[in-house]
């Protein structure tokens, strides 16, 4: 698996997701960089929205990214996917590393980035397709086009995302005619049809109720087995729930958005290192 477009001469290769025969990824030590940012800062226009970043995300963890409202999380988050290159005058600078590759690297392909390194949005977005059409339409795009294939993914993509048993009676069903909360895990499924390695969430609970919240963050502590997830969120609750690390930014007086710490989640918030982040967690600001 290669993150490149067709240029044969200037090929980065991406060590590939191990799966065994289940289809299920093979475990990888506690230790493995899916991430590193080194000095890296994400703009638009002339406004640097993060700055200075230097960060690692280890492979199957939870990351949370917490603090006040506009210091850049999902700007940072967006990032690591290119996500931001879909708006116009978004540049970044310094370093974003996948797996040892740099992400802004001419010759890196942002759609193949952006198949390895999913997103969930946070409002639920089903396509206004079937529940069966909504799984499939990304390996279809991929090229999967024999029938019984398209079904084993749909159904392995709704069992993964703890849906199957409660659609597959109707899954020629609108993928909108779902409550939130299965709307929310029927993306999950959508973005895990085509394999990612990493799964993104931006805020993905903030528009669903306390129940079908805890169901997403018990799906996301199964998931965590075969993905990276790194998770906006503005609860500190979920975050000090849900995740293995967290990571806190808040704005400098330039307004843009730093990284004050990074460590394990229970550390941080019980006994972190910095200040700020201690008065942030208390509910003291922000």
């Amino acid at each position: 698996m290669t993150l490149v477009s067709a240029t044969p001469e200037r090929k980065i290769e991406v060590r590939p997701l191990t799966r065994d025969n289940h289809g299920a990824a093979a475990a990888e030590t506690p230790t493995e960089t899916v991430f590193e940012l080194t000095n890296f800062s994400a703009w638009y226009g002339t406004f640097r929205a993060v700055k200075d970043i230097d960060l690692e995300i280890a492979a199957r963890r939870i990351t949370s990214i917490i603090g006040p409202s506009g210091t850049g999380k999902s700007t940072l988050l967006r990032a690591l996917n290119r996500m931001n290159d879909l708006i116009e005058g978004a540049h970044v600078t310094g370093r974003a590393a996948y797996h040892g590759v740099d992400l802004y690297a001419r010759e890196v392909d942002a759609v193949e980035v952006r198949r390895r390194i999913g997103m969930v949005f946070q409002k639920p977005n089903p396509f206004p397709k079937s529940i069966y059409e909504n799984v499939a339409f990304g390996p279809r795009v991929g090229g999967v086009k024999k029938k019984q294939q398209l079904n084993d993914i749909v159904e392995e993509s709704l069992r993964r995302s703890a849906l199957w048993d409660e659609v597959k009676d109707k899954l020629h069903s609108l993928g909108t005619s779902l409550s939130g909360g299965q709307q929310q895990r029927l993306c999950i499924a959508r973005a895990i049809a085509v394999e990612p390695d990493v799964i993104l969430m931006d805020e993905p609970c903030s528009a669903l109720d306390p129940i079908a919240t805890l169901r997403i963050e018990e799906l996301m502590w199964e998931l965590k087995q075969n993905y990276t997830i790194v998770i906006v969120t503005h609860n500190m609750q979920q975050a000090a729930r849900a995740s293995d690390e967290t990571v806190f930014l808040t704005m400098g007086e330039d307004g843009a958005g730093y990284l004050v710490e990074k460590g394990p989640t229970a550390k941080i918030f019980t006994d972190p290192n910095n200040k700020l982040t201690e008065n942030y967690v208390s509910g003291r600001f922000g």
